[in-house]
């Protein structure tokens, strides 16, 4: 299930983040030691916008937009490595936009490595748009690709109505529905 994160989730999205492959670490993100990891999530938590993905028993995803009075604000979006593939990162990606959307934001803004095609994938499903591309930071050699996903009056009509997700109770995998 996809639902606006509380503070009530900080334990759970702790675990998960503390739970993450080392592989699945995208720019230092989430970081790696568990203090360090409750102080990031206790700051997404009070300066941005954030839904969950609850699985039966855990939190199983993250995404999120910070801060939340900025025009462009910057998104980042988070599947534990057990569920991932299943579609679980766009739907609640989605979340994040219709809130943005409706939210009078301009824009949400990224960050991704290049090599990283899944979720240059997911961005280019979501109408990302490439803004710059950075190859070298201070004389080292960092690659790294700015998006950036206009939120203008056809993006309240596309994320108008929030997608849901439930879970199938005869498989394991998971569905999108739309809301009515």
């Amino acid at each position: 299930m996809i639902r606006p994160a509380t503070d009530d989730d900080q334990p759970g999205l702790v675990d998960m983040y503390d739970d993450f492959a080392p592989g699945e670490r995208a720019q230092g993100l989430p970081p790696r030691t568990r203090s360090r990891i409750e102080t990031w999530v206790a700051d997404r938590l009070e300066d941005g916008c954030n839904f969950v993905v609850a699985g039966d028993d855990r939190i199983v995803g993250h995404a999120l937009y910070t801060p939340t009075d900025a025009d462009e604000p910057e998104f980042a979006v988070f599947v534990h490595q057990s569920v991932q593939g299943r579609g679980i990162g766009t739907e609640v990606s989605k979340h994040v936009l219709a809130d943005a959307a409706v939210g009078d934001r301009d824009a949400l803004e990224l960050v991704v490595e290049p090599g990283n095609r899944p979720a240059r994938r997911l961005y280019d499903t979501l109408g990302y748009e490439t803004v710059e591309e950075q190859s070298l930071s201070g004389g080292r050699r960092m690659g790294a690709i700015k998006m950036r996903r206009p939120l203008g009056p056809s993006a309240i009509t596309e994320f108008r109505d929030r997608p849901i997700l439930r879970e199938d109770a005869t498989s394991s995998h998971v569905e999108p529905t739309h809301s009515d």
